[in-house]
């Protein structure tokens, strides 16, 4: 029997140290829901978890590139959709001014609605989505590039422009309809403008169809993500609670133990009695 070295208490001491750590970090755990809350505790896991969480953060700014874009192009169709009606009814006014039984004066006040509705129609053109010209890109050139993914993907958008000069929409809107020569030539030009608008509905619809699926794609993509994330860095409950129960009653033995081990010295003073 020694008195200068108690190797009881010292082994006492480090596993009571080390089980207080593991108590603590239990409990850093718990509080955080995070299976890692330093590096040491999964490097590699944390280097994974990183590239997914970076990646989920792409993807979502991709959905929202997409969503606006949605938005950018139902607003499209919208204002489309009365430049429909306005045609629909230019073309009507066109026939109308044919009528045999009317006089010039009686073309005029058709011709009044007719212009009026051509300016509306021109007027459209110059509209746009947060300042993003809605029937021109803008560029010189005939499309949008929209991102579909988190990397490079794009999808070109076509865009459509009223007010290209030359094209069926101003043909029609430069038209008159104040005598029946000029009225039947404004019908062919309106009817043309009602075809392209037709094609260009038409190629609005399948790009939206072609957004919303990329769309669902990329939300499925994001929450396969994050749940592929979540098994690296989300903390169970359940085991971890369990572990906290042992660490805790470890450390609440280990205190007890290194307290016994503490007195053992005193039985030498019996033999120095």
């Amino acid at each position: 029997m020694v008195i200068n070295t108690n190797t009881t208490a010292q082994q006492s001491s480090d596993l009571l140290a080390a089980s207080s750590a593991n108590l603590a970090k239990s409990l850093q755990r718990l509080s955080s829901g995070r299976k890692i809350v330093s590096p040491e505790d999964d490097s590699a896991g944390l280097g994974v978890s990183m590239k997914f969480d970076a990646q989920s953060k792409r993807i979502g700014a991709a959905v929202a590139n997409i969503s606006n874009a949605i938005s950018f192009t139902k607003t499209q169709d919208g204002y489309l959709g009365q430049v429909s009606k306005a045609l629909t009814r230019m073309s009507e006014l066109s026939v109308s001014a044919q009528d045999a039984t009317k006089t010039d004066t009686d073309r005029s006040l058709y011709n009044k609605e007719f212009t009026e509705l051509g300016k509306y129609v021109d007027d459209i053109a110059t509209k746009d989505f947060n300042g993003v010209s809605l029937f021109t890109d803008g560029a010189g050139t005939n499309k949008m590039s929209i991102t579909t993914d988190d990397n490079t993907g794009t999808y070109d958008l076509k865009a459509i422009d009223l007010g290209k000069t030359g094209s069926a929409y101003k043909l029609a809107t430069a038209t008159t309809v104040s005598d029946v020569t000029t009225a039947k030539a404004a019908l062919v030009a309106v009817k043309a403008a009602i075809t392209l608008l037709a094609n260009d509905r038409s190629g609005e619809g399948a790009s939206l169809t072609r957004l919303n699926y990329s769309k669902d794609a990329l939300t499925i993509q994001r929450t396969n993500v994050d749940s592929a994330n979540s098994v690296i860095t989300d903390v169970d409950v359940a085991n971890e609670s369990t572990n906290y129960a042992k660490q805790n009653i470890l450390v609440q033995s280990g205190t007890a133990m290194l307290a016994q081990a503490n007195t053992q010295g005193q039985s030498v003073l019996r033999l120095l009695g």
